[in-house]
Protein backbone atom coordinates (compact mmCIF):
# COMPACT_ATOMS: atom_id res chain seq x y z
CA UNK A 1 0.00 0.00 0.00
CA UNK A 2 1.21 3.65 -1.43
CA UNK A 3 0.22 6.97 0.57
CA UNK A 4 1.44 10.58 0.45
CA UNK A 5 3.25 11.55 3.35
CA UNK A 6 1.71 15.37 2.76
CA UNK A 7 -1.66 13.08 3.03
CA UNK A 8 -0.82 11.97 6.31
CA UNK A 9 -0.28 15.02 7.70
CA UNK A 10 -3.56 16.50 6.70
CA UNK A 11 -5.31 13.42 7.86
CA UNK A 12 -3.13 13.56 11.77
CA UNK A 13 -0.93 16.19 11.81
CA UNK A 14 1.94 14.14 13.06
CA UNK A 15 5.09 16.38 13.89
CA UNK A 16 7.49 13.96 12.22
CA UNK A 17 9.32 14.18 9.32
CA UNK A 18 8.86 11.35 6.67
CA UNK A 19 12.04 9.13 7.89
CA UNK A 20 10.57 9.45 11.44
CA UNK A 21 6.86 8.49 10.51
CA UNK A 22 8.71 5.64 8.44
CA UNK A 23 10.55 4.27 11.52
CA UNK A 24 7.59 4.86 13.87
CA UNK A 25 5.26 2.67 11.64
CA UNK A 26 7.99 0.06 11.43
CA UNK A 27 8.58 -0.07 14.75
CA UNK A 28 4.64 -0.37 15.31
CA UNK A 29 4.30 -3.80 13.27
CA UNK A 30 3.71 -2.13 9.49
CA UNK A 31 6.80 -2.77 7.28
CA UNK A 32 7.58 0.39 5.54
CA UNK A 33 8.92 -1.08 2.43
CA UNK A 34 10.24 2.05 0.43
CA UNK A 35 10.67 5.44 0.74
CA UNK A 36 11.11 7.79 -1.86
CA UNK A 37 10.35 11.43 -3.39
CA UNK A 38 6.99 11.80 -5.19
CA UNK A 39 9.22 13.08 -8.27
CA UNK A 40 12.73 13.33 -9.69
CA UNK A 41 14.72 16.46 -9.39
CA UNK A 42 14.23 18.92 -11.88
CA UNK A 43 13.72 22.83 -12.10
CA UNK A 44 12.80 25.63 -14.59
CA UNK A 45 9.04 24.00 -15.44
CA UNK A 46 6.18 26.29 -14.94
CA UNK A 47 2.27 26.10 -15.71
CA UNK A 48 1.91 27.63 -19.11
CA UNK A 49 -1.48 28.55 -21.01
CA UNK A 50 -1.29 27.68 -24.79
CA UNK A 51 -2.94 31.19 -26.45
CA UNK A 52 -2.25 29.85 -30.24
CA UNK A 53 -1.15 27.46 -32.55
CA UNK A 54 -0.15 26.88 -35.78
CA UNK A 55 1.19 24.51 -38.36
CA UNK A 56 5.00 24.63 -39.29
CA UNK A 57 5.75 25.23 -42.71
CA UNK A 58 8.86 22.28 -42.81
CA UNK A 59 7.19 20.04 -40.91
CA UNK A 60 3.88 17.70 -40.68
CA UNK A 61 3.97 16.40 -37.41
CA UNK A 62 5.00 19.86 -35.50
CA UNK A 63 3.42 22.61 -34.62
CA UNK A 64 4.38 26.58 -33.33
CA UNK A 65 2.74 27.92 -30.20
CA UNK A 66 2.15 30.71 -28.81
CA UNK A 67 2.63 30.18 -25.29
CA UNK A 68 1.95 32.58 -21.82
CA UNK A 69 4.41 31.19 -19.12
CA UNK A 70 4.17 34.03 -16.66
CA UNK A 71 7.33 35.88 -17.99
CA UNK A 72 5.36 39.26 -18.86
CA UNK A 73 5.59 38.04 -22.87
CA UNK A 74 4.40 35.52 -25.07
CA UNK A 75 7.15 33.11 -25.79
CA UNK A 76 6.98 30.90 -29.12
CA UNK A 77 7.86 26.92 -28.80
CA UNK A 78 7.79 24.44 -31.48
CA UNK A 79 5.67 21.34 -29.96
CA UNK A 80 5.71 17.79 -31.35
CA UNK A 81 2.75 16.51 -29.20
CA UNK A 82 -0.47 15.15 -31.03
CA UNK A 83 -2.70 16.79 -28.25
CA UNK A 84 -1.50 20.60 -28.14
CA UNK A 85 -4.45 22.75 -29.06
CA UNK A 86 -5.66 26.24 -28.03
CA UNK A 87 -6.21 26.91 -24.09
CA UNK A 88 -5.20 24.25 -22.12
CA UNK A 89 -2.68 24.80 -19.74
CA UNK A 90 0.69 22.36 -19.85
CA UNK A 91 3.85 22.30 -17.97
CA UNK A 92 6.19 24.37 -19.66
CA UNK A 93 10.35 24.29 -19.62
CA UNK A 94 11.29 27.50 -19.72
CA UNK A 95 14.71 27.68 -20.81
CA UNK A 96 17.85 27.20 -18.76
CA UNK A 97 15.52 24.19 -17.16
CA UNK A 98 16.81 21.23 -16.36
CA UNK A 99 15.16 17.71 -16.74
CA UNK A 100 15.31 14.46 -15.65
CA UNK A 101 17.80 12.22 -17.60
CA UNK A 102 17.10 9.92 -19.81
CA UNK A 103 18.93 7.37 -18.26
CA UNK A 104 19.61 6.96 -14.50
CA UNK A 105 22.96 7.89 -13.71
CA UNK A 106 22.42 10.08 -16.90
CA UNK A 107 23.21 13.70 -17.07
CA UNK A 108 19.91 16.09 -16.72
CA UNK A 109 18.15 17.03 -19.92
CA UNK A 110 18.86 21.30 -20.11
CA UNK A 111 16.58 23.03 -22.00
CA UNK A 112 18.59 25.43 -24.31
CA UNK A 113 17.21 28.23 -26.73
CA UNK A 114 16.97 26.40 -30.07
CA UNK A 115 15.71 25.74 -33.78
CA UNK A 116 13.42 22.71 -34.83
CA UNK A 117 13.49 22.66 -38.52
CA UNK A 118 14.37 26.55 -38.59
CA UNK A 119 12.10 27.88 -36.05
CA UNK A 120 13.13 29.00 -32.91
CA UNK A 121 12.11 27.44 -29.90
CA UNK A 122 11.92 28.90 -26.36
CA UNK A 123 11.33 26.20 -24.51
CA UNK A 124 10.01 23.18 -24.50
CA UNK A 125 6.37 22.36 -23.48
CA UNK A 126 6.39 18.82 -21.39
CA UNK A 127 4.52 15.02 -20.80
CA UNK A 128 4.24 13.27 -17.78
CA UNK A 129 7.10 10.94 -18.95
CA UNK A 130 9.52 14.21 -20.17
CA UNK A 131 9.28 15.04 -16.05
CA UNK A 132 8.80 10.99 -15.07
CA UNK A 133 6.09 11.96 -12.88
CA UNK A 134 4.27 9.03 -15.44
CA UNK A 135 4.53 6.74 -18.05
CA UNK A 136 1.76 7.69 -19.79
CA UNK A 137 3.44 9.31 -23.60
CA UNK A 138 0.19 10.12 -25.18
CA UNK A 139 1.22 13.61 -25.52
CA UNK A 140 1.34 17.20 -23.36
CA UNK A 141 0.58 16.55 -19.41
CA UNK A 142 -2.89 19.45 -19.31
CA UNK A 143 -3.28 20.24 -16.20
CA UNK A 144 -6.59 21.92 -14.54
CA UNK A 145 -7.94 24.92 -16.22
CA UNK A 146 -7.61 26.49 -13.01
CA UNK A 147 -3.95 26.16 -12.81
CA UNK A 148 -2.32 29.60 -11.94
CA UNK A 149 -0.18 30.52 -14.92
CA UNK A 150 3.67 30.59 -13.90
CA UNK A 151 3.32 28.36 -10.97
CA UNK A 152 6.52 26.12 -10.50
CA UNK A 153 5.07 22.85 -11.51
CA UNK A 154 6.99 21.08 -8.43
CA UNK A 155 4.49 23.27 -6.38
CA UNK A 156 1.40 22.93 -8.45
CA UNK A 157 1.36 19.11 -8.15
CA UNK A 158 3.12 18.73 -5.04
CA UNK A 159 6.47 16.45 -6.33
CA UNK A 160 7.75 17.48 -3.54
CA UNK A 161 5.90 14.70 -1.25
CA UNK A 162 7.47 11.87 0.55
CA UNK A 163 5.47 8.55 -0.67
CA UNK A 164 5.92 5.64 1.75
CA UNK A 165 4.90 1.67 0.83
CA UNK A 166 4.12 -0.48 3.21
CA UNK A 167 4.18 -4.34 2.79
CA UNK A 168 0.67 -5.65 3.99
CA UNK A 169 0.54 -9.52 4.54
Amino acid sequence: MQFSYDWLKNQANPNLSADEMAHLLTMSGLEVEEVETAAPAFSGVVVAGVKAVEKHPGADRLSITQVDAGTGELIQIVCGAPNVRTGIKVPCALVGAALPPAEEGGQPFAIKLGKLRGVESQGMLCSARELKIADDDGGLLELAVDAPIGQDIRVHLNLDDTLLTLKLT
